[in-house]
């Protein structure tokens, strides 16, 4: 039965090193993975700040986007005012037809295809016939113009709060394009935060995973611990009740040989000092 104990107790001691040693290689590597995970959170926490400081500066840009509009919108419309006045006056003075404003774009416009496309002669002519009769027309337009005080002053009055409304709707566009270039940021920021936070989910997972693996070995380290603790206490209750056995089978041997000697002593025999000794232990004598 003991030696029975014992080899159980071999076979216990080697599974429950086996168990520590899976046990803390399994937690070192939940451990590393622990670190990734931590790691790649933080990295997702960075990219979504990051995201919403672009979130922020567009919301900003858009807001001064609405401000120039706005500013914009309320100038022209003094500009308008200003024109209808101006068309009124050309009406009530036969002044109708083109604008010189849009004559002179007009002259612009010829002009620069004149200078950068290839055409033939014929058509080249047909185009500087075009531009000298609009060139006549401007030049009619404003002589009319020029005699008309209140018509020039009104139009020049309208030109100069076009040209104002003209620097708002610049820095609306400057507005509206850094705003679109943060809200791109933005996007991206994100989608970069959501591969990354991807990246988190599958090393928790992971981690999870081996840590569970970890903890079942744990419990089979503890259970063959105390299976061992449970084997030593019933190996010292054989030794001890074996022990109790020897010492009473010894008894009995030395108090059979002093009844033996203590005959012979009886019948008249000549007993030994150690046949004595005996005799005295056992209280015989």
């Amino acid at each position: 039965m003991l030696k029975e104990l014992n080899n159980k107790k071999t076979i216990l001691r080697e599974q429950s090193e086996e168990s520590k040693n899976k046990r803390n290689d399994l937690n070192a590597q939940a451990s590393v993975l622990a670190s990734k995970r931590n790691e790649l959170n933080k990295r997702t926490k960075d990219h979504i700040n990051e995201a919403q400081d672009y979130k922020k500066l567009r919301d900003e840009n858009n807001e001064m986007v609405k401000e120039q509009k706005a500013q914009r919108d309320e100038i022209n419309a003094k500009a308008n005012a200003i024109f209808s006045k101006a068309e009124a006056i050309r009406k009530d003075h036969n002044l109708d037809g083109p604008s010189i404003h849009d004559i002179r774009k007009d002259i612009d416009r010829l002009e620069f295809s004149q200078q950068t496309e290839v055409m033939t002669t014929s058509k080249e002519r047909e185009l500087v016939s075009k531009i000298t009769e609009l060139q006549k027309l401007y030049k009619s337009k404003k002589v009319q113009i020029d005699g008309n005080t209140e018509l020039k002053t009104l139009l020049e009055e309208a030109q100069a709060i076009r040209d104002e409304a003209s620097t708002f709707h610049t820095a609306l566009s400057d507005y509206a394009q850094k705003a679109q270039e943060s809200h791109d940021k933005m996007i991206a920021t994100f989608k970069e935060a959501d591969t990354v936070r991807a990246e988190s989910d599958k090393a928790h997972k992971d981690f999870v995973k081996v840590q569970e693996e970890a903890d079942e070995h744990h419990k089979k380290f503890i259970a063959a611990q105390k299976e061992m603790r449970d084997i030593d206490k019933e190996i010292r209750k054989l030794r001890k009740t074996d022990t109790v056995t020897r010492r009473d089978s010894v008894r009995a041997d030395a108090k059979k040989d002093a009844e033996d000697i203590f005959d012979k002593f009886k019948s008249g025999e000549k007993l030994t000092m150690e046949n004595l000794m005996t005799l005295q232990k056992s209280g015989l004598l």
